[in-house]
């Protein structure tokens, strides 16, 4: 071999090891090195920083290795819904590797998903939780924020080069039911990356089926009664009562029925995830009031979404967004404490941490009200490679 060809691979060798290192050293500086809480530190790395969005967005995210074998196992990304509310509720409450206590302290999880994948939690769109943009402006909406978190993923990539290649799964809940099957559509253009398949659990798919689903679910669970029923039937239903899609427009005398049902559901101080459990609550420091956000599951009612807003709108300054029937008092404490945000890497500059975003979730444009197309999209391009799809 001749010596300029040696000296080229050479040169060549030592910029793909001094991209390898830039990338390696980059997220070095995202590690955690002691988690306040835990009165023993994890066997398995855990890491927490900044993935680069679109226009100055700076996506937060915690990445959880594999307590299995972190450099086989697949990446698995995770999603909380809203919009407007963080995933780091998954880290400590769901199915992330520890489980807050009262007091704030953590417990190990044995039902961990990192006990079999390295999991990337991502805090998106900017502006909730720890995640932020540039110039405050957090007015987006989906093909924005698809769009955005295909962006931090790739970022992902540049970051820990390490997992270039390996098996990716897209996953999420509530308005995840969203986020995941638009990021998912995006990923079939993204060759580079190895996408193996996406989950939606208790998922916002389509707006119309839901709202009906809901009425129907409502009165078979003794929610409110026959006469209501029969009411929601005949203003909303016509001829079809079996199968009774709300129009996209109901008429006033619809809407209002179904308004009714609607706060009988929401105002029975049950569970709406799961009837025969508790109703949790979040105790929010400093005397604000916590509300819930409807309109993911009553787009089609806008008189019913007008009164929520409406009443929201009287004293905004009062209120803190709370999804419903949780405890997150421990999670707001815990992502407040100074040392907390020191070791999971968070400027001093960030705003402080909440269960969900007001302001992202007042100026969340929603762009679809099904994900159909989607799903088929993704169905006809990857059916002849096995894609696993959970739902």
């Amino acid at each position: 071999m001749r010596v300029s060809s040696v000296r080229a691979l050479l040169v060549v060798g030592l910029v793909g090891v001094a991209l390898i290192t830039t990338a390696t050293a980059a997220a070095n500086e995202d590690l955690i090195h002691s988690l306040p809480g835990l009165k023993k530190q994890p066997m398995f790395q855990q890491y927490s920083g900044y993935l680069d969005g679109i226009d100055g967005r700076h996506l937060h995210y915690w990445l959880v290795e594999s307590q299995q074998n972190p450099k086989t196992d697949p990446l698995v990304l995770w999603m909380n819904g809203g919009p407007g509310c963080s995933s780091l509720l998954a880290v400590l409450t769901e199915h992330g590797p520890y489980v807050i206590q009262d007091d704030t302290s953590l417990e190990y999880n044995p039902h961990s998903w990192n006990k079999i994948a390295n999991v990337l939690y991502l805090e998106a769109p900017a502006g909730v939780g720890f995640s932020y943009k540039d110039d405050k402006n957090y007015t987006t909406d989906d093909d924005q924020t698809s769009l955005n978190n295909l962006a931090a993923i790739k970022s992902f990539f540049k970051k820990f080069p390490e997992y270039n290649g390996r098996e990716f799964f897209v996953t999420g809940e509530s308005y995840g039911g969203i986020y995941v099957p638009t990021l998912s559509e995006r990923l079939l253009g993204e060759p580079s990356i190895n996408f193996q398949g996406f989950a939606v659990g208790n998922g916002m798919s389509d707006y119309r089926i839901n709202a009906a689903s809901i009425l129907y679910f409502g009165y078979y669970h003794g929610l409110y009664g026959s006469k209501l029923y029969a009411n929601l039937l005949s203003s909303c239903c016509g001829s079809n009562t079996t199968v009774c899609y709300i129009s996209k427009t109901p008429s006033a005398q619809c809407g209002f029925y179904a308004g009714k049902a609607l706060n009988l559901i929401y105002a029975s101080d049950l569970n709406m995830y799961n009837l025969y459990a508790k109703c949790e609550k979040t105790e929010i420091p400093g005397g604000f009031q916590q509300y819930h956000d409807m309109g993911n599951s009553f787009r089609n009612f806008p008189q019913f979404i007008k009164e929520r807003q409406e009443l929201r709108m009287k004293d905004p300054k009062s209120l803190k967004l709370v999804p419903p029937c949780i405890n997150g008092t421990a999670s707001l404490v815990y992502f407040s404490r100074a040392d907390v945000r020191k070791a999971l890497n968070i400027p001093t500059s960030v705003a402080s941490w909440d269960l969900c975003s007001n302001v992202v979730s007042e100026h969340y444009k929603r762009t679809y009200r099904t994900m159909y197309l989607q799903y088929l999209k993704v169905f006809a391009a990857k059916v002849k490679e096995n894609l696993v799809i959970q739902r």
